[in-house]
Parts: C-alpha cells; sequence; structure tokens
C-alpha cells in the first residue's frame, strides 16, 4: 500500500480505561484482535496486537525510548532521571551497544554453565527448610529470595545485606514506568543509595580483585575506557534489576498454573530434567510479567494496513502476543507439552534489547521449579492463586503454599 491507502490511526479501537467486571486482560486483547491488528490507548500509545508484528517493532525501523518517558512525567534531574539517561535498557546505536558488551561477555554466557549447581543447591536448601512446615509466603520467602541471593553471590553481596538490596530492587522497578508524585521521594531514596552500594562495590573490586563476575566486569570495562563511572554503575543497577524483579514474578505465576494443573504437574514430577525448559517457557507465555514493549517510530511503519507516522509511540503487547492464535493452538490453554513454543522467547524481549540476563533467569526458574518437584511433588496452593497487577512490569499478588513430600 502506498501512504495514501493507508489507514489512520484514528480507525483503530481504544482500550477502555477499566477492564469490565468478569473481564480478564487476556479477554481484552482477545476482543481487540479480532477488530484490528492494533489498538490505541488513552495517552496515545499504538499498540501491535499481533505476534507477527514483534521482528518489525524491535527492529530499526523503531528506536528505544529514552529519557522522554521521565520528561513527560515531570522529571529532568535526580536519581530516577540519571538512570534511565545512563541505563543499556534505555539506549540506543552505538551508546547501547557498548553499555551491553561488557555485560554480555561476562556475564550472559561464560557465568551461567557455573552458577547452576550453586543455584539447583541453593532453591533446594530453601525448599528443604520448608518441608511439612505449613502455609508459607512463596512471593516473600521464596520468589523473592532466590533472585536476590544469587545476584548478592555474583556480585559478593554480604547475606545481611540482601534484605535492604531487595527493597532497593523493588523501587528501582518502580522508576521504569509511570510513578505515582506521591511514590518519587522514596524511588529516589532507594536509587540514591543503591548507587552509592554499588560504587563502593566497584571501587572495592579495583582495590582488590577477586574471582568472580564483578572483577571481570572492572576488568572488561578499564580495558575498553569507553564508559564513565555513572554508566559503569549504572549497568551493575539495570543487571540486578533485570535478574531480580521479573524473574520474582515469572516464578511465583508459573508455580501457579502448574498447581492448578494437578495433570501436568505430574507429568512435570515424573519427567523433570525433559519439562523443564518447557514448564518455564510455556508458563511464560500464558502470564507474561512484561507488559508491552514500547519503542519510537523513526519513520512512518506500515502495520497490517495502518499508517503509524514517524516520531509516534508503538509498542507490541507482549500480553497479547503470547496469546496470538495465529500461532498457538488454543491459545488460552495452559500446556506444557506445546509443539508450538517459539525458539525465542518474547518475554525476554526481541531485537538488539533482548534481556541479558535471559541465561540466569532461565537457569533459576528451571532449578527452584525443579527442585520443589524433586523434594516436595506434593506441594499445594493455598487460598487463591496470585495474580498480576497492571504496569509496565506486572506485579504479583500474595501467594502461598505448602510444601509436602
Amino acid at each position: 500500500m502506498t501512504t495514501e491507502t493507508l489507514k489512520s490511526l484514528d480507525d483503530a479501537p481504544i482500550t477502555p480505561m477499566e477492564l469490565e467486571r468478569g473481564q480478564s486482560i487476556y479477554d481484552l486483547f482477545r476482543d481487540l484482535r479480532e477488530q484490528a491488528p492494533i489498538a490505541r490507548t488513552h495517552v496515545g500509545v499504538t499498540l501491535a496486537l499481533r505476534n507477527r508484528h514483534v521482528a518489525l517493532i524491535t527492529s530499526d525501523a523503531t528506536r528505544q525510548i529514552e529519557t522522554e518517558s521521565k520528561m513527560m512525567q515531570g522529571i529532568f534531574d535526580g536519581p530516577i532521571f540519571e538512570f534511565t539517561r545512563l541505563a543499556m535498557l534505555f539506549a540506543n546505536g552505538s551508546t547501547h551497544i557498548k553499555r551491553r558488551m561488557p555485560v554480555a561477555r561476562t556475564f550472559a554466557f561464560k557465568l551461567m554453565d557455573a552458577m547452576r549447581p550453586k543455584i539447583r543447591e541453593m532453591a533446594e536448601q530453601m525448599i528443604r527448610e520448608r518441608i511439612g512446615k505449613g502455609p508459607i509466603d512463596f512471593v516473600g520467602e521464596i520468589a523473592t529470595q532466590m533472585p536476590a541471593r544469587i545476584i548478592a553471590e555474583i556480585l559478593g553481596i554480604p547475606r545481611e545485606d540482601v534484605p535492604v538490596f531487595q527493597q532497593w530492587i523493588q523501587d528501582t522497578a518502580a522508576s521504569i514506568g509511570m510513578i505515582e508524585p506521591d511514590d518519587r521521594p522514596q524511588i529516589e531514596k532507594s536509587l540514591g543509595e543503591f548507587m552509592a552500594y554499588v560504587t563502593d562495590l566497584l571501587e572495592s573490586r579495583r582495590q582488590n580483585p577477586q574471582d568472580d563476575f564483578l572483577t571481570e566486569y572492572v576488568k572488561a570495562t578499564a580495558e575498553a575506557g569507553n564508559l564513565d563511572d555513572g554508566e559503569i554503575r549504572t549497568q551493575i543497577l539495570g543487571l540486578i534489576l533485570a535478574g531480580s524483579d521479573t524473574t520474582r514474578g515469572s516464578m511465583c505465576m508459573i508455580l501457579s498454573e502448574m498447581l492448578q494443573h494437578p495433570g501436568q504437574w505430574a507429568d512435570f514430577v515424573a519427567d523433570i530434567d525433559g519439562l523443564k525448559r518447557t514448564v518455564v517457557e510455556e508458563g511464560m507465555r500464558f502470564q507474561p510479567i512484561v507488559a508491552a514493549i514500547p519503542r519510537v517510530a523513526l519513520r512512518d511503519i506500515d502495520i497490517d494496513g495502518y499508517r503509524v507516522p514517524e516520531g509516534a509511540v508503538i509498542a507490541i503487547s507482549i500480553i497479547s502476543a503470547m496469546r496470538d492464535p495465529e500461532i498457538f493452538a488454543d491459545p488460552d490453554t495452559f500446556n506444557i507439552h506445546r509443539t508450538d513454543l517459539q525458539r525465542w522467547h518474547y518475554g525476554f524481549g526481541a531485537g538488539a534489547h533482548r534481556c541479558v540476563g535471559e541465561a540466569l533467569a532461565r537457569a533459576e526458574m528451571e532449578e527452584m521449579l525443579s527442585a520443589i518437584a524433586r523434594l516436595a511433588p506434593g506441594t499445594k496452593l493455598i487460598g487463591k492463586p496470585p495474580v498480576l497487577a497492571p504496569g509496565a512490569i506486572r506485579q504479583v499478588g500474595p501467594m502461598q503454599v505448602a510444601f509436602e513430600v
């Protein structure tokens, strides 16, 4: 189609401000997909709804949103603005590459095989301590603790610092999306303290090198010589966040779905090694934690006959894409035996900004779920299943389980 024949965004459906009574977010996106390939939000963001749109939306036809999202919220300086300005997550082109490469080389691949036994040991210890002890807060005692402890292990953070570390992670995650004005002081306080803590960690490795990731990272950035101290520090903050917050939510929702499907849980218990990867893949497809990937159009883009103009904010809805019937048979059914799962899981993003912490997140989820199935196959969900709250990173609600043999 020519630009003149493309439909205007004004012709696309608008997402409602609130869900109808009894309607789920998945119902909403199913209804929207049946009307059009895109939808519009009340704040002017265009949502691409189909799985096939992911590659285009994350290609060089668009760029990552940088500091614009914070300036739109009236944030022009301070810790939140600095984190956004300096993080690889919000960078583009050569700036993104130079910030990403030292982390990717030392973290994403090299470290994970060596970390698996440690992750498995920690998961098994956490489960054994709670078998037969009645209902526990799975979110707080397991899903939050596990990623934080592993990151602390990787970075050499003392165990006693982990609780305050977890609060910093939670507040840093809150800084990514829309920030309530009343929450800004606490978020900025946490980010400031977090930045100071990581600065001290980095300096300690410069003065006293060790055989660990942080020392390798310090060495790699020093050799490259193309990052300033703020950039070096901020990539570590971003790495900690990527390896903690989303992993927590996914771990909870995957276990919850498994326990609500006892037949599939029994299959997993009977073949842990054979199914652990697909259990994680299907769980992340069925209940994605990252809601969407927002970008800025660098030129006019044709989305199935709709013209998205240059400069527009366009996002691929991961919630919608992961239940697209063009890709997944019976997409609203949880099924760990699927044969139509995609090679590259969009729950970890796509394109140049695909999650650098993917290998760690997979290892943590696979090893924790495997430990539960192996040591406590009689585990039960107590009370109502957890739900995910709306947001850029969907936060998991309360969840109680009882570990039983």
